[in-house]
């Protein structure tokens, strides 16, 4: 029998109860609170980077990329270029490269090759606008090259600080580790706001004006593929590459998470991601894995294939083989 009388609401669940906070739910309490938005600017600049001049409260109040309009999205591109033009004195074209049907992309590396020079992660860091300063160079990577001994599988003994030109070492071999871009991806699925995703050709990408750098995605990725923005990128005008897209290489901001989007930018108009053209070996492959006459699907199905750290289901799209 019910202990409350008809006239009394039914206790709620706590399903009913509890309902996570969104950014956007966030952003409308504060400003229903707020008396103008000249209030909430106030009350939120220590929060949100307004006082130093790195937020405005337009950006504040951006919605998602997957909600923009054509004519917001332009808006938004446009004013990135201004941004980059008016700091670094480079005026970049800011494109939004949409995938394409019946492309899935993947890919493969040549362990037998590798020789660790680290050539790929240095043009990574070039095409993708990442900071140069040189003591961040190996942690703000989107690619880490290992230096593992020969016979061991296990990256926890591995070791990134080693001298690159004196590769290759004996009894050594090398494992180049970047984002996976996994079909099961862990990152995607504790962001609190929805600002990282899974697109359809399977780059994962992230909405650097919508992440809020809880920095939850970094814990959840097996592979330690994600970086976080502690500071403003330092980078040289003359260094800058003025090719960007908006969920790729454009400049982030600081106190965001990034990472690793195959070059989507290159490699959604038919171009090789940039750490592929510079692999002195070839130890690099790339291509659709939804075409059976792809180099991809021939290393899948004619190598030994290697999946790093397989046992954690998360089915990467990125894939290690052998020659022999």
């Amino acid at each position: 029998m019910n202990d409350h009388s008809p006239n009394q609401a039914s206790p709620k669940t706590i399903d009913q109860v509890y309902q996570p906070l969104s950014r956007r739910g966030f952003m409308k309490g504060a400003a229903a609170a707020a008396a103008g938005m000249a209030s909430l600017a106030l009350a939120l600049k220590p929060l949100l980077g307004l006082e130093r001049g790195e937020l405005t409260v337009d950006q504040m109040l951006q919605k998602h990329y997957r909600e923009l309009k054509p004519e917001e999205l332009k808006s938004i591109l446009e004013a990135l270029a201004s941004k980059c033009e008016q700091e670094y004195h480079v005026r970049p074209t800011v494109s939004d490269i949409k995938p394409l049907d019946g492309v899935e992309f993947g890919y493969a590396l040549n362990l037998t090759r590798c020789i660790g020079c680290r050539k790929c992660a240095h043009a990574c860091l070039k095409e993708n606008n990442q900071s140069r300063d040189s003591a961040d160079d190996i942690e703000m990577a989107y690619i880490r090259v290992l230096e593992m001994n020969k016979g061991a599988i296990n990256v926890e003994t591995s070791t990134v600080y080693y001298d690159p030109d004196k590769v290759p070492q004996k009894d050594k071999y090398y494992l180049p580790v970047q984002c996976h871009q996994c079909r099961q991806s862990p990152c995607t699925k504790v962001c609190p706001v929805q600002a990282t995703w899974q697109e359809k050709d399977g780059v994962v990408v992230v909405d650097y004006n919508w992440c809020i750098g809880c920095r939850y995605c970094m814990a959840a990725c097996p592979y330690d593929a994600r970086r976080f923005n502690y500071q403003k990128p330092v980078i040289a005008s003359e260094a800058i590459n003025p090719n960007q897209s908006y969920l790729s290489n454009r400049l982030r901001p600081k106190g965001v998470v990034e990472k690793c989007t195959f070059c989507l930018h290159r490699t959604r108009a038919g171009k090789y991601p940039a750490c592929l053209e510079v692999c002195p070996t070839g130890a690099r492959v790339f291509g659709n894995l939804l075409d059976p006459e792809s180099e991809i699907n021939y290393i899948l199905n004619h190598k030994r294939v290697y999946i790093l750290k397989e046992e954690v289901g998360t089915q990467p799209r990125f894939y290690y083989f052998f020659d022999k």
